[in-house]
């Protein structure tokens, strides 16, 4: 038996993201030397079992010891009812560090939370920067990085962002913890995953298709972008459209009028292995989310991002990702140049090799530098 006391953490969670970061770091945990007990605290950000329940069964998290069930809101309600209910429990707790993840509410809650109760904050895939403040996603992260004990950047270019505003000294360069899961779980979503088969797809003959972002779903906004999707699917062939809960509620509201042609196929929000699934079998990913963009790129499936910039700089390399604007304005012509390429080659696995993401092993680093830094604070 261990005689070395266990390292207490409390990890902040809300959002599908947040999930599938949170697994590899949660195997890394059981498989560390010194003992580790970690409490999962969901916010209740995403708060229907499509985008949350599920996610905890696939990717094996055990339950949340609690969930706040903050739900939907307004960005200042919603973060300050996070930011409440996050304080009473880590008051309750005192855990010896808090781990945040990504951009969300639920991050900038975690992080300010525990900072105000100086509790160690380290906070999972720091460093990102879009450059654009106008998402509440930059906000967040700027904050949080300001406030974190221990700053986990997935990329060379996060480290230098983070070294720019001078936070160099609390600084560790990673690797990305996504890129760990999609090693993880890419062959499971073959093996698993029968989607592509219930939808009646073809291998390399169908898009996915995303769309979430705040920016994007105002009425106008979604309704320009909604139609720029038909026009790609009329022109180039399917598209699978998982319809984010943000999203059809938009489009229940009947603010956004707008019909899918019969070459979208809406469907519910899907499960992790189910997307990846979709993915590996794609001929290319239409998104506004900055994880797809990435899970498309470590499976070497072809992306346009609906967006004007993006914080992934490294998968505009080779072109694997392309910009094609928030409102799609450049949809069609990416779509058409992508067309005259050679077709890719679909459900390859992905490779271990060491690149801009990492080795694979971020949540085993992440993991070292929490025990490290624990034991220098006592």
């Amino acid at each position: 038996m261990s005689s070395v006391a266990p390292l207490h953490t409390v990890s902040i969670v809300g959002a599908r993201p947040q999930f599938v970061k949170l697994a590899p770091v949660a195997r890394a945990m059981r498989a560390a030397p010194r003992p580790i007990v970690d409490q999962i605290v969901h916010t209740g950000q995403h708060y229907d079992d499509s985008m949350s329940r599920v996610f905890f069964d696939e990717l094996d998290l055990p339950a949340p010891s609690v969930n706040l069930g903050i739900g939907s809101g307004a960005q200042g309600r919603q973060t300050a009812r996070m930011l409440e209910a996050i304080e009473d429990y880590l008051q309750a707790n005192r855990p010896h560090v808090v781990i945040v993840y990504g951009d969300t509410n639920s991050t900038l809650a975690g992080a300010l939370a525990a900072a105000k109760l100086h509790i160690p904050v380290a906070h999972v895939e720091a460093g990102l920067r879009s450059f654009n403040r106008r998402m509440p996603e930059e906000l967040n992260r700027i904050l949080t990085d300001h406030l974190a004990r221990l700053l986990f950047a997935p990329t060379a270019t996060a480290v230098a962002n983070l070294a720019t505003e001078g936070l160099s000294a609390r600084t560790l360069l990673s690797g990305d913890v996504m890129y760990d899961a999609v090693l993880y779980n890419a062959a499971r979503a073959a093996a698993r995953s029968a989607i592509v088969r219930t939808l009646g797809l073809e291998p390399g003959a169908y898009a996915v298709a995303t769309i979430h972002r705040a920016e994007n779903t105002a009425p106008a906004e979604l309704a320009r972008l909604l139609q720029q999707l038909n026009e790609a699917a009329t022109r180039h062939g399917r598209i699978v459209f998982p319809v984010h809960p943000r999203t059809a509620a938009v489009l229940r509201s009947g603010s956004a009028a707008w019909q899918p042609v019969a070459a979208v196929r809406m469907i519910e929000p899907v499960g992790y292995l189910d997307m990846l699934a979709l993915l590996q079998g794609a001929r290319c990913v239409l998104t506004d989310s900055g994880g797809l963009q990435k899970e498309a790129y470590f499976l070497g499936c072809p992306c346009l991002t609906l967006r004007n910039e993006t914080e992934w700089t490294e998968t505009l390399r080779d072109g694997a990702n392309h910009i094609a604007g928030s409102d799609g304005k450049h949809l069609l012509q990416l779509l058409d140049e992508q067309a005259r390429r050679p077709q890719r080659r679909c459900g390859e696995p992905p490779s271990a090799a060491a690149g801009p993401f990492g080795d694979g092993h971020a949540a085993r680093h992440i993991v070292a530098a929490l025990c490290e830094l624990d034991e220098a604070q006592s």
